[in-house]
């Protein structure tokens, strides 16, 4: 399977030969929405947490006599009914982690992939090149790529000039190949790529 080759300038300079493991493999939406939903579930920290009447301090003494008083009857301040007690039912931690499995992970990227090369919205461009390393740069470059599209920039390796560059544009996010997940392929309409990226994902899921 043969896609398109860009060069930083935008222009077609040839194509490059691809896996269609990969970049021709059907998607499954059932597998992918699963995915997705744990990915999100694991980014929850699930750390809210209130008092029981266990937990708040003071109501030692009995508030008032049993009888006699025309009043309720009343044991502990700490009692979920008064101003300051306990909480009822409140949430005390909670872990919405969700494990899955690493083939059902790289299907769903496989997939997502293959549908942006069946839509049109994947770039692979020669390499990043940039006459310097300044935001202003890096934003032209992707403005003659992709226009002013969410774009999901994926290097094969983390370049800190590269991505001081690009972390200031609220339409771009840039990933190492090793980082990439189907939530961000799915929140990202264009995915660009290099060569290098693309030969990494074929050692890795090829």
């Amino acid at each position: 399977m043969k896609l398109e080759l860009r060069a930083p300038n935008g222009s077609v300079s040839g194509s490059v030969t691809v896996d269609e493991k990969i970049f021709d493999a059907g998607i499954n939406p059932v597998l992918t929405h699963q995915v997705v939903v744990s990915q999100l579930s694991n980014e929850r920290q699930g750390n809210a947490a209130t008092k029981n009447r266990s937990a708040v301090s003071g109501g030692g003494a009995k508030p008032r006599p049993q009888k006699h008083s025309g009043r309720s009857r009343q044991g502990s301040i700490r009692s979920p009914l008064w101003k300051g007690g306990g909480v009822t039912f409140g949430p005390n931690g909670r872990n919405y982690s969700q494990k899955i499995p690493k083939k059902m992970r790289r299907k769903s990227i496989c997939g997502l992939i293959s549908d942006k090369v069946r839509s049109g919205q994947i770039i692979i461009i020669e390499d990043l090149i940039l006459p310097e390393f300044k935001t202003k740069y890096m934003d032209a470059l992707l403005n003659t790529l992709v226009g002013n599209s969410r774009v999901l920039l994926v290097t094969n390796k983390v370049d800190e000039n590269i991505l001081k560059c690009a972390r200031n544009i609220p339409t771009v996010k840039m990933l190492p190949v090793q980082l990439l997940s189907p939530l961000d392929l799915s929140n990202n309409r264009i995915l660009v790529m290099t060569i290098d990226s693309v030969r990494e994902i074929e050692r890795l899921w090829g």
